[in-house]
């Protein structure tokens, strides 16, 4: 059933995920997700890490009639057990050393919407029983307190794991199990979904071309081919953030291997098609071929910045000294991730500190950096 809330579809309500693919297993998981949305079952949504968990539990909660109340995601797996209590059920003040002021729980601030419990299979037995007795009664005991506290929620819960398997073992209680896994929702991998990889890619792609404002992507037909055998164990997160990293590297340019760099100690030195033409703040670079008195049209020649050497001299045969060259890509990167250096750091295959020390050399040499 498609509802509406306040005149609006749930495609239309903010924060509701498009969920991107026409694979069968995936649309059979969309229709069930839809269909459910309404009710208050549990839904219990297994998948191996990155296959967009925590996408589908907000999908249900947009679908849902609780789409304008909280939605509210607790990882299970961030805090240890007793702080996991304080975090899900709230604590009264002076319930134990630190406890300054009441705090309400998740449950209590999730009241009339929908509460993730992301990673249920990482939580402490003690407090899986807890968290069963809240699921049965509607009701929560704040850490210290004397009195119950009814709630109103639509419980959602993800685990990465095989909960059959972790019953058998004895690290998850089967009538927890039972209770959370009204409506099971089990998530392809990426590599199971056929041509969703090449339209996933380009829709990731897209988005960072936007987002990026550089020239629409195109991939090149070895990158295509690459795209469909890869095996992707980090499924659609890591063909999100590769996207956005061949985008950056790409520049605008047609999308190859190299750009995925998934290994950077495998990247290679750049040729006169991957040295961008803007590498240079002071002027831009011109490529081979291209204009001028006929010079640029040795074969092989390089694209160089404009004012060639650090002194101001050219390079000899067209050769940009390695040093010069990182110096470039190293402000390129700085440029196309808006001087974000966590980010730069992470385009460049470098750690945050080597790329803060490579700054200051620069300072020291009187170059501008940002």
């Amino acid at each position: 059933p498609s509802s509406t809330l306040g005149g609006r579809t749930p495609e239309q309500r903010p924060g509701v995920p498009r969920i991107v693919g026409d694979h069968p297993a995936v649309r059979r998981v969309l229709a069930l997700a839809r269909q459910v949305a309404p009710s208050r079952a549990t839904v219990l949504i297994s998948g191996e890490s990155g296959t967009g968990k925590e996408m589908f539990a907000r999908f249900l909660h947009g679908w849902s009639d609780r789409a304008d109340g909280p939605f509210v995601a607790v990882n299970c797996a961030a805090l240890p057990e007793h702080l996991l209590e304080s975090e899900l059920f709230g604590h009264e003040k002076g319930s134990f050393t630190g406890a300054i002021a009441r705090k309400l729980g998740k449950f209590e601030l999730a009241s009339g919407g929908t509460i993730l419990l992301d990673e249920i299979s990482e939580m402490d037995l003690g407090l899986q029983a807890k968290l069963l007795r809240v699921l049965q009664e509607g009701e929560v005991d704040r850490v210290g307190g004397t009195e119950t506290v009814k709630v109103d929620v639509r419980v959602l819960a993800t685990t990465n794991r095989d909960l059959d398997d972790w019953v058998k073992q004895g690290k998850f209680r089967q009538d927890l199990f039972f209770r959370l896994n009204v409506i099971p929702l089990r998530l392809p991998a990426l590599r199971e979904r056929g041509d969703d990889v090449a339209v996933l890619a380009r829709h990731f792609a897209a988005t960072y071309v936007r987002e990026y404002g550089l020239a629409p992507a195109e991939f090149s037909p070895e990158a295509e081919e690459w795209l469909q055998h890869y095996d992707w164990p980090g499924n659609v997160r890591e063909l999100q953030n590769l996207m956005e990293r061949a985008v950056l590297l790409a520049g605008g340019r047609p999308i190859t291997t190299r750009h995925f760099l998934l290994d950077p100690d495998t990247w290679p030195l750049f040729d006169e098609g991957d040295l961008p033409s803007d590498a240079d703040d002071g002027g831009g670079g011109v490529p081979a071929g291209a204009g001028g008195d006929g010079a640029g049209d040795t074969p092989g020649a390089s694209a160089l910045p404009s004012d060639g050497g650090p002194d101001g001299g050219s390079f000899p045969g067209g050769v940009i000294p390695l040093h010069e060259m990182e110096r470039i890509m190293i402000l390129k990167g700085l440029e196309v991730t808006s001087g974000n250096r966590t980010q730069a750091a992470e385009l460049l295959g470098i750690s945050v500190r080597t790329l803060r020390n490579k700054l200051n050399e620069y300072r020291g040499m009187g170059i501008e950096v940002a």
